[in-house]
């Protein structure tokens, strides 16, 4: 099953992305969170996010604004580090909360809750308009580029922060969308530098046709995307989208998933 819906959801939300501000991780994290733990879930998306970000790159990667990159993607690596060894630390926290439901035990784990409380707070950042449309003072690129590394390296949510610090940034259309990929992927280089430390050769030799057929999938998307980004609108997508995040969300943080 996990082979029919990971790779069907990365190729939908690659799409997505190029209409509605959604990043691939936001979608696809509570979507292997279901199949594994949280912390391999979070490992396992940033290798598809990564790999598409570099073929986004091939395609976009020349616009980029190097005087961006260096104010806000070189705190953002800094800071994606602590986020992905933090990661690691409160993966090993023993659970909070064992109940049972329907003659089933469920543990609300502390990784889990704070993963879920992630999920909910950035997918209100991207579905409520003065939110998603909020924009900061380029003077803390900085401080933005810290604060976006280090939960993309936490939870892998990173576009939603990202976008608010860049938009004021004086960048065109293609600039924008070029720097915040070149970032998005030195930040993946950072966590999954940390994230390879928890994996063992297990972990990702019984999950490589997995991560091979999703991340072929998540070209799909793209390239898709790419083609009809002048033909459609996705409002009513992204709501569909945003409430069921939100759903996964509390799934995940209430230890059913």
């Amino acid at each position: 099953m996990s082979f029919i819906i990971i790779p069907l959801v990365a190729a939908g939300a690659s799409l997505l992305t190029f209409f509605s501000g959604f990043g691939l991780g936001t979608l696809l994290t509570p979507v292997f969170a279901v199949f594994f733990p949280i912390e391999l879930a979070v490992g396992l998306t940033a290798i598809v996010h990564f790999l598409n970000g570099l073929f986004k790159l091939f395609l976009v990667g020349r616009f980029a604004s190097l005087s961006i990159i260096l104010r806000f993607g070189l705190p953002a690596i800094i800071a994606a580090l602590v986020g992905a060894w933090t990661l690691g630390q409160i993966s090993d926290l023993e659970a909070l909360y064992t109940y049972s439901l329907w003659g089933k035990e469920f543990k609300i784990l502390p990784v889990n809750l704070i993963i879920a409380t992630l999920i909910i707070g950035f997918t209100l950042f991207e579905f409520i308009p003065k939110l998603s449309n909020l924009q900061i003072d380029k003077k803390y690129l900085s401080v933005g580029g810290f604060i976006s590394g280090f939960f993309g390296g936490l939870s892998g949510h990173q576009g939603a922060l990202r976008s608010a610090f860049l938009a004021r940034s004086g960048l065109t259309k293609e600039q924008f969308i070029g720097t915040g990929t070149v970032i998005s992927t030195c930040i993946d280089i950072a966590r999954i530098s940390v994230y390879a430390k928890k994996f063992t050769i297990d972990n990702l030799s019984e999950n490589l046709s997995l991560l091979g057929v999703t991340t072929l999938f998540a070209f799909s998307g793209a390239i898709m995307g790419n083609r009809l980004l002048k033909k459609i609108t996705m409002e009513s997508v992204q709501n569909v989208v945003s409430i069921s995040l939100l759903l996964l969300a509390v799934a995940l943080g209430a230890g059913i998933i």
